[in-house]
């Protein structure tokens, strides 16, 4: 029977390119806002391109917020991409505090606007820039499994994660002088920065590599 992956649809971000990446590999893969097809799937995607308080705003108004912690608690894969990442962690500082899903302990920062040497900083990024892997943590996910250290991948974003817990940090990469997440796995909660389903084919890897933690 093949696994169902539900894409969070919360009216923010790239759905349907998330679900034809998921597609090429034979997931049953459904966008829902529906709770019930949420909470019967085998894996969730919170995908997003946004502004974090506005997403927050969506999930509370859809009544999201608590089916996707009790995902998170069930030990069912539940992967964050770029906003999705961003959100999963305790809050945010973007257009004043706002306070996120708190499954992973941590905030969210703004790139700063210059560098050490004064110069101003090009926000967001906008490229293709190399993910670091040489930190392992204990988590037996391989959601970077076939990837090799220092690959290129696709990132568009203002904002970076600084989580509590620097075990979790799976792959960094370093833009405007900060070296943060670019791949954070907390036991079954995968968040990454990047967009594996622009990145080509390092970031289908990503996808593929669903496979075998589902």
């Amino acid at each position: 029977m093949k696994k169902t992956i539900a894409i969070i649809d919360y009216d923010l971000g790239n759905l349907f390119s998330v679900k034809q990446a998921c597609d090429q590999f034979g997931y049953n893969t459904i966008v829902t806002d529906k709770i019930e097809r949420i909470s019967s799937a085998d894996a969730l995607i919170l995908p997003g391109v946004g502004s974090f308080g506005t997403a927050m705003r969506n999930l509370n108004k859809k009544k999201l917020i608590e089916p996707l912690i009790r995902f998170a608690n069930s030990g069912k894969p539940f992967i964050g991409i770029c906003l999705g990442m961003q959100l999963l962690f305790s809050e945010s500082n973007e257009f004043g505090l706002t306070k996120g899903l708190n499954i992973l302990e941590g905030s969210i920062k703004k790139f700063p606007i210059k560098n050490d040497f004064g110069e101003i900083n090009i926000i967001p990024q906008i490229q293709w820039n190399k993910i670091k892997k040489p930190v392992t943590n204990d988590s037996n996910f391989s959601i970077l499994e076939n990837i090799n250290d220092n690959s290129y991948m696709y990132f568009v974003h203002s904002f970076y994660c600084q989580p509590k817990n620097v075990k979790n940090i799976s792959a960094t990469t370093f833009y405007a002088g900060i070296e943060y997440p670019s791949v954070i796995i907390d036991k079954n909660v995968i968040g990454i920065q990047f967009h594996p389903e622009k990145s080509g084919k390092n970031g289908l890897e990503v996808y593929k590599n669903l496979i075998k933690i589902i």
